[in-house]
């Protein structure tokens, strides 16, 4: 259990913090409250509007909250002097700081001043800060009113470890069955001419309505290619027809053409859909810009792809504000409701009754796709370092991970196959709930056949070992690169082969194929778009199989194979890779990835580095920084 927050079942808010003044005076309290709403700012504030990198620094540092608020920690000590801060005073501070808002917690007042620090800072352009607090503002003074940091904490943040410590995200853990574990039973190669199924997977979609061609693709903003970008100096070309190798997002003819080009890629017997439907203009996106992208999209889906079942799971861009899922607890306005039923709504022809009941509790869902295959759709959202709901109470939100294991377990008495789907992928979120998660896997890996995500918008994976010895791999996610080109990237969707629908089958994946749209051709004069076949997986990179362990001894062949890490390199980003090369740290950081389905654990990378190497490798890992 967490030890604040609100807890799941009852919703009370968290003991009084430490004793301190009652009220300041009214300029002391409102400067209080700007500071509070200034560290709030920087935990809310996607990290493409906090941090701007441009597209080779791939792979990227990690992005949870403490990196990023670490890394403010220096600007907010000097724009307020606190360099002469003590302990003690510090934590009177942020005392009155909690007293205040929960007495007399003015939003638009704090806004203002939020939108003045946001501005010192540089944390983006001023028409950005202005959008985007205005837009973060009641949902993050709603947080913190019901306990964002104690005031220790929050010193100890600012001050080091000996005033505080910051652990916001409490570890837990969920319970498993007593019931013991099978034996490991690794799938059986299917028999030639066994029947194989196509899935289509589609993920990071990011539409944006406003996007024109010819506008300026290198913009002040955080996304760029669209009105209000302004125009390009006649030096540089501007944002091309069909998509930009920029920080843009795609038209909707981009899509339209992806989707009615998929007859080379087909048939398919269902699609896996895992989210992110609308662009990145997330500092002023209002909830009818949401519900305008999934009623868009999902039209435009269900357009060409007609009786094909779709199967849709909830990414973290579908919310306004970007990231912010509140747990089911978090009732009225500040609620998820209004998305939740919309997707229901819209999504109903492709789900069942039970499927449309939990989606519109939670945004997650299972069912049965076919006899043998039962499919899970994980509102990943729950497990997000950026979702600041969760500073409220991290454990185990909306209870989706032991209603996982429910169904798991009543797969496995069944003697069915599961696939998981979801958006973020398990090695990218917090801790305790990544950490859970592997214990799940471990736990289940005779029933679980498939496990595929996206968010990071390049081609990767992410690796699973037995929870004794981190050596026999027993899972793989696969982590496909997004549709859009955000950032520097051609278009592009996947394939998966699964072994198919008769007794008996393992549902496994037997290969994979990516294919995309070069945008140097297709935005060439006179020129058609083509959707074109990048490569397929086990033809390229050499494997026996899809299974585990064969994603495990491509890392480490690619690791003493230059040439071979450099085909990995170059398709990770859908044969559009960075111009800068990537060198021997970054060619380590990029494989440690690979191994690190749980999060934040070097302990998985033991083998690649030398050991005294891993806790650099564990601050390295990459981590998607404009998803």
């Amino acid at each position: 259990m967490p030890r604040r927050g609100l807890s799941l079942a009852q919703g009370h808010p968290r003991s009084d913090p430490e004793q301190g003044p009652d009220r300041s005076s009214e300029a002391s309290r409102l400067g209080l409250l700007w500071m509070a709403l200034g560290l709030a700012l920087a935990l809310a504030l996607p990290d493409s509007l906090v941090l701007w990198v441009p597209a080779e620094a791939h792979p990227l540092p990690a992005q949870g909250h403490p990196a990023r608020l670490n890394r403010m920690a220096p600007q907010l000590r000097a724009t307020f002097g606190w360099w002469n801060l003590t302990c003690p005073v510090c934590k009177v501070l942020f005392t009155v700081i909690d007293i205040g808002l929960k007495q007399e917690p003015n939003v638009a007042r704090v806004g203002s001043m939020a939108i003045k620090l946001c501005n010192m800072l540089k944390i983006a352009p001023p028409a950005v800060c202005q959008s985007a607090v205005q837009l973060f503002q009641g949902d993050m003074v709603e947080v913190w009113t019901r306990s964002v940091l104690s005031p220790s904490e929050a010193c100890g943040l600012l001050l080091g470890s000996t005033c505080g410590h910051w652990d916001v995200f409490s570890s837990w853990n969920i319970s498993l069955p007593a019931v013991p574990k099978p034996p490991p039973r690794p799938p059986s190669p299917p028999a030639p001419g066994a029947p194989v199924s196509r899935i289509l997977f589609l993920t990071d979609l990011h539409w944006d309505h406003d996007y024109l061609e010819g506008t300026d693709p290198d913009c002040v903003n955080p996304l760029c290619c669209r009105q209000g970008s302004g125009f390009p100096p006649t030096s540089r070309p501007g944002a091309g027809y069909w998509g930009e190798y920029s920080k843009c997002d795609l038209p909707l003819r981009t899509l339209e053409s992806l989707l009615s080009e998929l007859g080379p890629a087909g048939p398919f017997d269902m699609v896996y859909w895992t989210g992110d439907i609308p662009a990145h203009d997330v500092w002023q996106q209002s909830r009818q810009d949401q519900l305008r992208a999934l009623t868009t999209i999902t039209a435009l889906v269900r357009k060409f792809l007609g009786p094909v079942p779709v199967y849709p799971a909830v990414g973290n861009h579908e919310s306004t504000p970007v990231n912010g899922f509140p747990p089911p607890f978090i009732e009225g306005n500040h609620s998820s409701r209004w998305l939740y039923e919309a997707m229901a709504k819209v999504w109903e022809p492709w789900l069942t009754a039970e499927a449309l009941h939990t989606l519109r509790i939670g945004g997650f869902y299972a069912l049965s796709p076919r006899p043998g295959l039962r499919l899970i759709s994980l509102n990943m959202n729950f497990c997000s370092r950026e979702n600041f709901w969760l500073l409220i109470n991290s454990t185990d939100p909306a209870g989706q991970l032991q209603w996982l294991i429910g169904e798991l377990q009543a797969a496995e008495d069944q003697g069915d196959k599961v696939h998981i789907i979801g958006h973020i992928p398990p090695g990218h979120c917090l801790k305790s709930w990544s950490w859970n998660y592997y214990r799940i896997v471990a736990r289940y890996e005779n029933t679980l056949a498939g496990q595929f995500f996206g968010h990071t918008h390049v081609d990767e994976f992410e690796v699973f070992y037995d929870e004794e010895t981190l050596s026999r791999p027993l899972a793989v996610a696969f982590l496909a690169p997004s549709a859009t080109t955000y950032i520097g990237l051609n278009p592009g969707y996947r394939v998966y082969q699964i072994d198919g629908d008769y007794p008996g089958s393992s549902h496994v994946v037997l290969d994979h194929e990516t294919f995309i749209l070069n945008l140097t051709q297709a935005n060439a004069p006179g020129a058609t778009p083509h959707w074109q076949r990048l490569y397929r997986a086990r033809e390229t990179y050499g494997l026996p199989n899809a299974l585990p362990a064969a994603w495990h001894d491509l890392v480490y062949r690619m690791r003493s194979d230059t040439q071979l890490f450099q085909t990995f390199w170059f398709l990770y980003h859908k044969g559009h890779p960075p111009s800068e090369p990537c060198g021997p740290s970054c060619r380590l950081t990029t494989l440690c990835a690979q191994l690190s389905a749980r999060a934040d654990s070097p302990a998985l990378c033991r083998h690649l580095v030398p050991e005294e190497s891993l806790l650099d490798i564990h601050s390295l890992r990459p981590k998607p920084l404009f998803c």
